[in-house]
């Protein structure tokens, strides 16, 4: 299973969360972590449990993150129900109430053999009890637990052979510190499309045994 974010197509839409909003600059949260080891541009960090909002779509990977990116942001600006308690007594019912979640980073998109898995990682302070329920039955919040990285950090365009050249190297140095892989890789890219190529941060992520 391959883990990969925002594909360009999608990243022209993020962007715009990213970097403007009504023409102001907003700041979006990131997902938390402690780096345990740094070697040049290779780390080890240790993820915080986390909730995401995904969406499983078919395609191509350079399809994929588009046809998901519309209903998961519909979820966040507002297409949910809030959880609230009602009582034994009354009718079972939920109201739409648009309740708007912040935008954080990076967007995830998660290989599922010939399908794909986009998602949204949700704020920090997020729960499945408190989340607002998708109106949308295609978006599903999931928890994901929390996970030990290693990672390489490059810049540059967000062609697949740069990633697969990346990924070669991050192995080859996992590899020579006898570090085993746990599970797939992950690309994550930070930057809407309209920063210059020599400043964009990006990162691929395999999970690794303790």
């Amino acid at each position: 299973m391959k883990h990969l974010t925002a594909l360009p197509v999608l990243m022209r839409s993020v962007g715009l969360i990213f970097g403007m909003m009504g023409g102001v600059a907003m700041a979006v949260e990131e997902a938390a972590y402690t780096v345990e080891k740094t070697d040049g541009n290779f780390e080890i960090r240790l993820y915080a449990p986390q909730v995401v909002a995904e969406v499983v779509v078919d395609g191509t990977m350079e399809d994929a993150g588009n046809q998901a990116f519309r209903p998961l942001f519909k979820y966040i600006s507002g297409a949910n129900r809030t959880q609230g308690k009602i009582a034994m007594t009354a009718p079972v019912a939920q109201q739409a109430d648009g309740q708007k979640i912040a935008m954080t980073a990076p967007v995830g998109q998660v290989a599922l053999s010939n399908r794909w898995s986009v998602s949204f990682m949700m704020p920090a302070h997020s729960t499945l009890e408190t989340l607002p329920v998708p109106t949308d039955e295609n978006v599903r919040l999931r928890s994901v637990p929390a996970r030990r990285m290693a990672v390489v950090r490059y810049s540059g365009t967000w062609s697949q052979s740069r990633y697969e050249r990346n990924l070669a190297r991050l192995r080859e140095w996992m590899k020579a510190k006898g570090i085993s892989a746990a599970g797939d890789p992950v690309w994550a890219r930070y930057n809407p499309p309209f920063t210059p190529w020599f400043l964009r941060r990006n990162e691929i992520l395999v999970p690794v045994k303790p």
